[in-house]
């Protein structure tokens, strides 16, 4: 089961497993577990949605024995981390951690969360699935890549910095995405002469805000999949150099990413489009564990990056429907 909202649309989708061909596909961070949903895409009234109440006990999973890390164990860690980065002199390291939300004897309506992450986040490509005794819930606005069947042109993003949509960029958001805009720009070359680029702006999501780059490109269709291979996982989500990165991922997180900071593939007949999946959270019968992340660097205050993650976490928490 699962429905789905492209940005700025007021129409939910789901799929009716009438057909063998799977239109939307969840990939994990390291790529090793995929969860396919089949059918054809279509779309959902809302009034059954509303009238579909699925809530957490609903769920055939409960989250046993988890130790959740706390703000003191995160910041020791992240103090070896900028220690690292110092040593290795990388541009970034991406670092996540699960924060736990435990529903006691609390009823949650997954439906209902799901809609409110809809209203939320306008801008946002925002799901909810449950298959194979998983069940996930996001909304993030980060475009891994889409691509025009028609006029084979690809679109993509640079996303990075985060702080609340009050305050003011500083030097270490702007140099913590400048590597994901050059990053994206030498792939892109690669597989297109022309390279169309815009000028950084703000992108609010909610009670923060980042620093974005878009770019267009017109690229081969037989390309696409060898591009986002490529690509993923972005410095956003990982750091640079990629493989480098990505094994000192494995040192320092202690707990599996699973499908955070993996994508999301959706195709239609008019486009295949890619979304990064962050801001989202795997839920259990018992319980959720919210996962969250920041680009570390250099100039990175443990305190900040803990405050960060926790303003990150609220997406989705400020958001779950709690029934009496």
């Amino acid at each position: 089961m699962i429905f789905f909202r492209f940005p700025f649309s007021e129409k939910i989708y789901t799929t009716d497993d009438i057909s063998a061909q799977k239109p939307v596909s969840f990939f994990s961070f390291d790529k090793s577990e995929r969860i396919g949903f089949t059918g054809n895409i279509k779309e959902i009234p809302l009034a059954d949605l509303l009238n579909e109440e699925i809530s957490n006990v609903d769920l055939v999973t409960e989250l046993q024995n988890f130790s959740e890390e706390n703000e003191i164990d995160y910041r020791e860690k992240l103090e070896n981390v900028i220690d690292f980065i110092k040593e290795n002199r990388l541009s970034k390291l991406v670092i996540s951690r699960r924060k736990l939300l435990e529903f006691k004897d609390s009823k949650v309506s997954l439906s209902q969360t799901f809609l409110n992450l809809c209203k939320a986040y306008p801008n946002a490509f925002v799901y909810f699935f449950i298959k194979d005794g998983k069940c996930w819930l996001g909304a993030f606005s980060e475009v891994l890549g889409k691509f025009s069947k028609k006029t084979s042109q690809f679109e993509t993003m640079s996303l990075a910095g985060t702080i609340p949509v009050n305050e003011n960029w500083t030097k270490k958001e702007i140099e913590e995405q400048k590597p994901v805009t050059d990053f994206i720009k030498n792939i892109l070359k690669n597989f297109t002469s022309e390279v169309e680029e815009s000028e950084t702006y703000d992108h609010v999501s909610g009670n923060i805000k980042h620093l974005r780059t878009d770019f267009k490109a017109k690229i081969e269709k037989d390309d696409l999949e060898k591009l986002i291979t490529e690509l993923h996982p972005t410095p956003a989500v990982c750091g640079i150099p990629k493989a480098f990165c990505m094994n000192a991922i494995d040192d320092f997180e202690m707990h599996p990413r699973n499908f955070y900071a993996g994508y999301i593939k959706v195709e239609t007949e008019e486009t295949v489009q890619y979304f990064v999946n962050l801001r989202c959270a795997e839920f259990f019968k018992n319980a959720a564990l919210i996962y969250v992340g920041g680009g570390i660097t250099a100039e990175s205050s443990p305190e900040k990056e803990w405050i960060e993650t926790e303003l990150k976490s609220q997406a989705v928490i400020s958001n779950i429907q709690y029934l009496d």
